[in-house]
């Protein structure tokens, strides 16, 4: 008898009027890239076209179309008008900076995860040269340029170059004499 009653409580303490779904940055961001997806594919142009008439690289164009970049003001117009379809509202949205984020289900894509794959198996001999090259440190992925191109290999068949160009940032050794927050200012 107590269980019933316990349950009628925990269902009648559930039971409210549908609420008003607050709007997230993710599903508004998937709006706004489903619509920036649509007006690329109104123009029939590929990333590689676009980015040819804007000066940027196919990548960043894509990144772009995604809302993993922000457009800057210097080539709103360009994108404009290789994509004539894009609205005041879209391209005022691709100003702002975005919510730089992936869906966790992309890595089960398979170019993505051969990507991934590719950068887990070289990772460790990339990391190395990287070292032995330029000294302790990273490659950043902020003053970074990617594109893809596509070439004839000798034996004839096609294929990808992703090429990574990252700007190397250096570890520091961290001296107490060089911290900002720690230097008594006057």
């Amino acid at each position: 008898m107590f269980a019933r009653i316990r349950l009628v409580e925990v269902i009648n303490r559930h039971k409210t009027y549908p609420k008003k779904k607050k709007k997230t940055m993710e599903v508004d961001k998937a709006v706004v890239v489903a619509q920036l997806q649509e007006v690329k594919r109104k123009s029939g142009k590929t990333y590689g076209q676009i980015a040819a008439e804007i000066g940027l690289t196919n990548v960043y164009v894509g990144q772009l179309l995604r809302r993993q970049a922000q457009l800057q003001p210097a080539s709103a117009a360009a994108l404009r008008a290789a994509l004539p379809d894009l609205t005041d509202a879209l391209v005022e949205e691709m100003k702002r900076p975005p919510m730089r984020s992936y869906d966790p289900r992309l890595v089960q894509e398979p170019a993505i995860y051969r990507l991934n794959e590719a950068l887990m198996h070289f990772g460790e001999s990339i990391k190395d040269i990287i070292n032995e090259d330029f000294g302790d440190g990273i490659m950043s992925a902020i003053d970074f340029f990617c594109s893809i191109d596509k070439v004839k290999g000798v034996d004839g068949k096609e294929r990808v170059v992703i090429t990574f160009d990252g700007k190397f940032l250096p570890y520091t050794e961290q001296k107490t004499e060089h911290m900002v927050s720690r230097l008594k200012l006057q």
